[in-house]
């Protein structure tokens, strides 16, 4: 893996494929927590879905599986999630419980999943107020996470945010709210803008194809994407951001100078 730093609180890690992503995600995750402060309340992680989701998880699970009670005192949330069964294959809960809850043996109290009661209002009252509990309030009003897991879009959509989203949804006060996506499945909650902003570790993991031109975009000095917004919030804040994603992906988007644009492993072939 290779650093680079973009300016004192944007950072891109750069690796060869998904598998190296997962595995120093894992390695940074668990560092994170062993180093986090003493404090009364318990650290909070926001997970999302896509596919980093699942190779991350097993990583995890793999480096800590003989030191399970390390995860006893974690609670977790969800960016966002779709209105579906926790059973169902879109459920990003679903993922979380089968690669990372259950083989971790994470209680059941610890795991603040978002489809429950009659409709997404509801949940989204649940999951604002267990989150308002058990993490601190930032100086804006809004809980803390010690780290939020994102993914990005080729349209540089975060969580369940989209470029479509009406702005009084995104930048709500609340912690939670319904989305209507325009990809299936379309029902859907998600974190705000404003709670992104204020988690004290944000990780962004990027993979797969068409997404160059949103992530060029999303680091441009005048940001047009939802991703660089958030950026830009956090940089506002002094909080860090952390971008994973392939050498292939950061040559595709112009990140890297000519002569770097080959993974180390690709260089020692080609040497």
């Amino acid at each position: 893996m290779k650093t680079v730093v973009q300016n004192e609180n944007v950072s891109l890690r750069l690796c060869q494929d998904l598998a190296e992503i997962a595995e120093t995600v894992a390695e940074e995750w668990i560092q994170l927590l062993r180093t986090r402060k003493p404090s009364p309340l318990p650290p909070c992680i926001a997970l999302s879905g896509g596919r980093t989701a699942q190779p991350l998880y097993e990583a995890v699970v793999r480096k800590t599986q003989n030191q399970k009670e390390f995860w006893r005192e974690v609670h977790f949330f969800f960016a966002d999630e779709r209105w579906v069964p926790f059973d169902h294959p879109d459920s990003n809960y679903r993922i979380a419980q089968q690669y990372l809850f259950d083989p971790l043996e994470i209680p059941t109290w610890n795991r603040h999943g978002l489809y429950i009661g009659p409709d997404r209002d509801y949940a989204c009252a649940v999951g604002q107020a267990d989150l308002v509990r058990l993490a601190p309030a930032s100086v804006r009003g809004q809980p803390m996470l010690d780290l939020l897991l994102l993914g990005m879009g080729e349209d540089g959509h975060i969580a369940s945010i989209f470029p479509d989203t009406p702005r009084s949804v995104a930048e709500s006060q609340k912690v939670y709210v319904p989305v209507d996506a325009p990809k299936p499945p379309p029902e859907r909650i998600s974190l705000t803008l404003p709670v992104m902003q204020e988690a004290r570790e944000a990780w962004v993991l990027i993979v797969g194809e068409g997404k160059e031109e949103a992530l060029r975009r999303s680091l441009d000095p005048v940001p047009a994407t939802l991703l660089g917004e958030l950026i830009q919030r956090r940089q506002a804040l002094r909080l860090p951001t952390r971008l994973w994603l392939t050498y292939d992906l950061a040559a595709k988007a112009g990140l890297l100078p000519e002569t770097e644009a080959s993974s180390p492993k690709e260089k020692e072939i080609h040497e």
